[in-house]
C-alpha cells in the first residue's frame, strides 16, 4: 500500500509505514471488535506474561499515577493498576476504547506526539505494542518525558529482534507468511495484520531503540528481552536534575 489515495480506498482496513495518524486510528478502530482475541492467538497466549513483564519494570508503587499509552481496549491498563496504582488508559483509537468502555480503569482520548495532561504529572509511563505505530517516535518519546516527573520511569514494551539468528529466520518467516494467515481466521480487520508484520520488519532493534531513548533526555536507559527477543522492555529514567 503506497499512498492515502490507496489508503482512502480501503476504507481504512490498513495503515501504511507512512503511518499517518488518521489511517492509523481507523485501521485500529476496525480491528477493535476482536483485538484481544486476536492477540492472544497471534502470540500463542504469551501476551499475557508479556503484560506482567511490563508492570514488573515499570515497578509502580501504591498510590502513584501512570499512563497507559496506546493502551488500546485498556486489558494492560487494568494490569498496571495492581495493587493500587492509579493507571489511566489513553489511546487515539475510539474504537478500541469504546471495545474496553467495561474495564474499570479511566480512560482518555489522546495522541501520543501530544497527550492531554500537564508537565510532570504522571509518576510513570507505559507503552505497549504502540510506539511502533506513531508517525513520529522520537517526538512521542519526548512527550513521555514532558508529562513524567523527575525520577519517574518509562517503558516501552515492543516487537524487536530475535537474538538468535536461526530462530530470526523462523520468526521472520511466521511474520510474512503465517501471521496474515491466522489473522484472517480470527480478526475483524485481518488485513491490518499485513501492516503489524511490515511494521515488526521496519522497527530498529534492541541498542538502536535505546538509543532513541537516550536521545529523547531518557536516563539509565536498559532494555531486557522477553521469549528469545520476540519482544523487549525498554526501561528509562527521567533526571532528577
Amino acid at each position: 500500500m503506497g499512498d492515502r489515495g490507496e489508503a482512502a480506498h480501503t476504507g481504512g482496513l490498513r495503515a501504511d509505514l507512512a503511518k499517518r495518524p488518521a489511517d492509523v486510528a481507523a485501521m485500529f478502530d476496525r480491528v477493535a471488535q476482536r483485538y484481544d482475541l486476536t492477540n492472544t492467538v497471534l502470540s500463542g497466549g504469551l501476551d499475557a506474561s508479556w503484560r506482567r513483564a511490563t508492570r514488573a519494570a515499570l515497578g509502580a508503587r501504591p498510590g502513584q499515577t501512570v499512563l497507559d499509552v496506546a493502551a488500546g481496549t485498556a486489558v494492560s491498563t487494568v494490569e498496571l493498576a495492581a495493587g493500587g496504582v492509579h493507571a489511566v488508559a489513553c489511546d487515539f483509537s475510539q474504537g478500541m476504547l469504546r471495545a474496553g468502555a467495561a474495564r474499570p480503569v479511566p480512560k482518555v482520548a489522546g495522541d501520543a506526539m501530544a497527550l492531554p495532561l500537564a508537565d510532570e504529572s504522571v509518576d510513570g509511563v507505559v507503552i505497549s505494542f504502540g510506539l511502533r505505530n506513531v508517525a513520529d517516535p522520537d517526538a512521542a518519546l519526548r512527550e513521555f518525558r514532558r508529562v513524567t516527573r523527575p525520577g519517574g520511569t518509562l517503558v516501552v514494551c515492543e516487537f524487536s529482534s530475535p537474538t538468535w539468528t536461526p530462530f530470526r529466520t523462523v520468526y521472520t518467516e511466521y511474520l510474512m507468511r503465517a501471521l496474515p494467515r491466522i489473522a484472517r481466521a480470527v480478526s475483524s480487520n485481518p488485513d491490518a495484520y499485513g501492516y503489524l508484520a511490515e511494521s515488526i520488519r521496519a522497527w530498529p532493534d534492541q541498542p538502536a531503540l535505546a538509543a532513541r531513548l537516550q536521545s529523547a533526555g531518557w536516563a539509565d536507559v536498559g532494555w531486557r528481552n522477553l521469549t528469545g527477543g520476540i519482544v523487549a522492555l525498554h526501561r528509562g529514567r527521567k533526571p532528577r536534575d
